[in-house]
């Protein structure tokens, strides 16, 4: 995923090279954007940052020969293979809506299977991240001690974020892939739908997202300068798990300071502004 990922971004900065010769046509180069942003997300930091490293990290540190549901462990790896196959499907068919998927645009039926294809890679994906949540969510839970490393505080923390989010993502899709095959019309304004509800459901997991792919960051860069500094204090290490948590909380809650374009209302704006 990340050398798919790297290979597109390698295109799209290529075709910036020259200004008045395009290195791929325009609809190319939405499929380029989509892919690009799709791929690095789920399909080389998540994987990475969580998979790869909390299923090496958290064995470790909590003194474990492997995680509490090994099982689950493997069906959320192998939900990946046919995940990543279909986003390659999605790139061959063309799915130029954008890593957003806002509609209409991703409601039109002229925009192609390809975007089928996407929708539903991301389903994998998604399922592969909340079986790796819950394992990780199991492991720590059953094996906790006092003053673990705050590495592990930081894994618990982000499967959380993840168990919250990912299903309103999910939600969110699934309500499109109905609006293009069967007519439905939850986000198209012609049979009395509203494409600003799209946006809630997309930033409700987009922005917590923020904070997946850095909370795994934030406890291993501090769980070095802890041991390398030898300042294992009480005030630092529970400071940090509190602002861990903090950051849980308040990341769930202020989703629509990207929506402030849209039009919200004047008491919702002034909430989302404030927190």
């Amino acid at each position: 995923g990340g050398f798919i990922g790297l290979g597109l971004s390698l295109l799209i900065r290529l075709n910036f090279c020259e200004p008045y010769y395009n290195l791929v046509p325009s609809e190319v180069y939405n499929y380029l954007i989509t892919n690009h942003g799709i791929a690095m997300i789920f399909f080389f930091l998540m994987p990475v940052l969580i998979g790869g490293f909390g299923n090496y990290l958290l064995p470790f540190l909590l003194g474990l020969d492997d995680l509490a549901l090994p099982r689950l462990n493997s069906l959320s790896v192998w939900l990946m293979v046919p995940s990543m196959f279909y986003m390659e499907l999605s790139l061959i068919y063309g799915a130029g809506v954008g890593w957003t998927f806002y509609p209409p645009l991703s409601i039109q039926s002229s925009m192609g299977v390809g975007v089928d294809y996407l929708m539903f890679s991301l389903h994998l994906a998604g399922v592969s991240s909340l079986l790796g949540s819950v394992n990780f969510i199991t492991t720590i839970l059953l094996n906790i001690s006092f003053r673990v490393s705050v590495v592990v505080w930081s894994y618990l923390f982000t499967s959380i974020l993840l168990l919250l989010s990912l299903p309103v993502l999910a939600a969110g899709i699934t309500m499109l892939l109905f609006d293009r095959n069967f007519g439905t019309a939850f986000f198209e304004p012609c049979g009395g739908g509203d494409p600003i509800l799209f946006q809630h459901l997309f930033w409700f997991f987009g922005h917590p997202e923020v904070y997946v792919l850095i909370l795994p960051g934030f406890g291993i860069v501090s769980h070095i300068c802890m041991n390398l500094s030898n300042n294992d204090s009480s005030f630092g290490y529970y400071g940090l798990v509190c602002a861990m948590g903090s950051i849980v909380c308040l990341g769930s809650v202020v989703w629509a300071h990207h929506m402030f374009m849209v039009g919200l209302d004047v008491k919702t704006a002034v909430f989302f502004s404030s927190v």
